[in-house]
């Protein structure tokens, strides 16, 4: 996994580049929009990630609930004001600049179970925060959005709520009922279901990135600084969180990898959704691949310190 991730985000990179260079083939073929597969790629994400929930995945509530809570408020408060923070020190056309903010209040990304593995953190903490803030999202991200964001863009709070209850509760549920009722028989299916979600992703940034061109053009070199600072500033105002009110080591490493790594594709499936893939899409986009550059970066350290 640790070999599929790194190679992942280079050959993302490389996927980016040739993508504007040559947009048009990455835009749509025989009259078909490949911007409409975004949506549904990120319900099968989101299905592959119910498949594999379980009792297990919430059992940090009763043995570290300090670590628990701790790690979901430093999640919904450290990257939306960070965000939105950049958004004053950068001057970014509006949608672009909600797209910043639309990232920092995604909940956990999918690949932070992977890298506090890694890290030699506590995978089963990284795991509970995941579930928690995943399914939290649905009311936090539209309330964060309303509050920071709403006089760039027109935000419809529950509109919202139903459009993240449909990218992600929904799919999440199915895939937990598919697997207590017919997981077990194809388990094929159950192993490349990481290779399935990762491919995806990739699809879902191409998409964007070939659709936003010529927005991404016009303020790339700024956007891909904004967005490291978003990341890096998350990983570590997550750690020293952590840090500050006293939480052992192992959990400080697990909170920053939370904190920093945000469900880019759920950002992307939102843009779509509010019709504006090409602008608000287009941090999601940056985001993504550097998140996991930089987290396998951070990970690699720590499991070497």
């Amino acid at each position: 996994m640790k070999k599929l991730i790194s190679g992942f985000s280079f050959w993302i990179i490389i996927a980016v580049i040739i993508t504007l260079i040559y947009p048009s083939p990455f835009l749509g073929a025989g009259g078909i929009q490949f911007k409409i597969f975004i949506i549904p790629l990120l319900q099968l994400i989101m299905f592959g990630m119910g498949s594999t929930m379980g009792v297990h995945d919430f059992q940090e509530i009763l043995k570290s609930p300090k670590a628990v809570f701790l790690g979901v408020f430093f999640q919904f408060s450290i990257m939306p004001l960070v965000g939105w923070g950049l958004t004053k020190v950068f001057d970014f056309p509006t949608e672009i600049a909600a797209g910043i903010i639309l990232v920092g209040c995604m909940p956990c990304g999918l690949a932070s179970n992977v890298m506090s593995y890694l890290a030699k953190a506590n995978v089963a903490l990284s795991l509970t925060l995941t579930s928690i803030a995943t399914f939290l999202a649905p009311i936090l991200t539209p309330f964060l959005m309303k509050t920071l964001a709403g006089q760039l863009i027109e935000i419809h709070f529950w509109d919202m709520v139903w459009e993240i209850s449909k990218l992600i509760l929904i799919p999440i549920i199915l895939g937990v009922i598919y697997n207590k009722l017919i997981g077990q028989r194809w388990p094929w299916f159950q192993k490349q279901l990481p290779l399935i979600s990762m491919l995806s992703i990739a699809f879902i940034i191409i998409i964007i990135t070939a659709n936003g061109r010529n927005s991404l053009l016009s303020v790339g070199p700024l956007l891909v600084v904004a967005c490291f600072l978003h990341n890096t500033i998350g990983f570590v105002l997550g750690y020293w969180g952590g840090r500050a009110t006293g939480l052992p080591e192992k959990d400080c490493r697990t909170i920053a990898i939370e904190v920093g790594l945000q469900n880019a594709g759920l950002a992307s499936g939102l843009a779509m959704a509010m019709g504006k893939v090409a602008t608000l899409g287009l941090p999601a986009a940056i985001f993504g691949p550097l998140m996991n550059i930089n987290g396998s970066t951070l990970a690699n350290y720590w499991k070497n310190k």
